[in-house]
């Protein structure tokens, strides 16, 4: 009944039966196929022509197919704002300035993109206030314009770092990034080196990638993303998902491990393996449980469970892959968080505190100068409600509440989590370190 209700509500009379109502359907988001490289991008850029991020965009923007506002319709695909010369708050007119004048020539599925400065390395109060003020800037323009499927983003540059902003930005213009918006991306990693030329189309050529519950839903899309952009990937799960593992592995010429995780011997046989084969470059901690159920209900073995297989079996892995070498220098660890361990929820105890935990380790890892000096980086994603086969389980109303509450009124899809993942392992991301971002159309609950 509940597909037949939720086939009614996509369909064409459903969508105009909610519209007479008042409720406006989801926008349809334009999600990546490889013949969109090709595809031109009308942008229109604003700011001070003078500063380093501006002209780093344009240097950036040269390099892509992209052009001008069409100035026959005022159309846009995207809107580009670079903020990161904003000394105090007066200064702020000139955002005010630009979108207001420009917002409306936006279209579907169109991209806002902020540049600033990271508040806390300011050198004024003035400084800092005004650069964090964008946040709310960002923000709030990406629940102006989701219902349209567009997005908004601020991405802060620390002095210096103007040079890494490639892989960024044309992340955020492309439809890689469609179900993320209202983030705050950092480009801070001092001690990156610039990764030269790069093949934008197989960014990850040559690599080897190690993927955790790789056997279906996420963890295979996260496969099958790095795969297309060119890694060779090694997808480990436990014994009773070993066909769809290697079902998942043979179908992008990957390798399968049958492996618990949480075994002792895990992280050394996976150290080993990739020592014999020249290292690993990109580390995704995807493997995950949940065993929900209130405190009061919950079993110590539930909450064992639960925070042995998402946390700790996780930072034993990455442990002994830094310690025996395996892990190669420039290389990438991304972990998978959730919205849940941002912003909490009822029954979840074990999972919330295992996600947020994920954070934790992340945030620590950032200020590790060993780590830096080898050029690994270190970040995480957060899904919000992604469809799976574990969302597909959750009542039909609880569904579509899950679903409507952000800014682009749905649910995501797994390749969504998967090209954010790709992003953050991109050889040109190396300055993009320390990063959480959530893959939640923009929750309206845990920003």
């Amino acid at each position: 009944m509940s597909d037949r209700l939720e086939s009614l509500i996509n369909s064409a009379p459903g969508k105009a039966i909610l519209g007479a109502l008042g409720v406006n359907p989801p926008p349809e988001l334009r999600r990546y196929t490889a013949d969109q490289a090709t595809t031109p991008v009308l942008v229109d850029l604003g700011g001070n022509a003078s500063s380093a991020v501006f002209q780093a965009v344009q240097s950036v923007l040269t390099g892509m197919p992209a052009s001008h506002t069409d100035a026959t319709t005022q159309r846009c695909d995207a809107l580009i704002f670079d903020a990161s010369h904003i000394q105090n708050p007066t200064q702020l007119d000139e955002a005010y300035r630009y979108f207001h004048a420009r917002i409306r020539q936006l279209g579907a599925n169109g991209r806002i993109v902020i540049f600033g400065r990271p508040h806390m390395a300011c050198q004024t109060l003035s400084a800092a206030t005004a650069q964090r003020a964008l946040e709310g800037l960002s923000r709030s323009l990406g629940k102006e314009v989701g219902r349209k499927g567009s997005t908004a983003q601020l991405v802060t540059v620390a002095e210096g770092m103007e040079s890494h902003i490639a892989s960024s930005l044309r992340f955020l213009l492309s439809a890689k990034s469609a179900y993320i918006s209202g983030q705050v991306l950092k480009v801070a990693n001092t001690a990156a080196e610039h990764p030269g030329s790069l093949d934008w189309q197989r960014p990850l050529a040559g690599k080897t990638a190690l993927v955790t519950g790789a056997s279906r839903g996420i963890g295979a899309a996260i496969a099958t993303v790095l795969s297309r952009d060119g890694a060779q990937v090694l997808g480990v799960d436990v014994a009773p998902m070993e066909s769809e593992l290697r079902s998942t592995m043979e179908s992008i010429g990957g390798t399968s491990l049958v492996a618990d995780i949480t075994a002792e011997d895990t992280p050394q046989r996976l150290s080993e393996l990739f020592a014999a084969q020249g290292g690993v470059d990109i580390v995704v901690h995807n493997a995950g449980v949940t065993r929900d159920k209130t405190l009061a209900n919950m079993t110590e073995d539930q909450w064992q469970m639960v925070l042995n297989i998402n946390l700790t079996a996780a930072q034993r892995i990455t442990d002994e892959l830094l310690a025996s070498g395996a892990l190669n220098d420039g290389g990438s660890i991304v972990g998978v968080s959730s919205m849940n361990g941002i912003a909490g929820q009822r029954g979840q105890t074990n999972y919330a505190a295992s996600k947020a935990g994920v954070i934790g380790y992340v945030d620590y890892m950032t200020a590790d100068d060993a780590l830096r000096q080898r050029g690994i980086t270190v970040n995480a994603v957060a899904p919000g409600f992604i469809e799976t086969a574990m969302t597909a389980a959750i009542p039909f109303m609880t569904r579509q509440f899950g679903r409507r509450l952000n800014s682009l009124s749905q649910g995501g899809l797994p390749v969504d989590v998967a090209e954010a993942i790709a992003y953050f392992a991109n050889p040109a991301s190396r300055a993009v370190q320390g990063n959480v971002m959530r893959v939640c159309g923009q929750a309206l609950i845990g920003a």
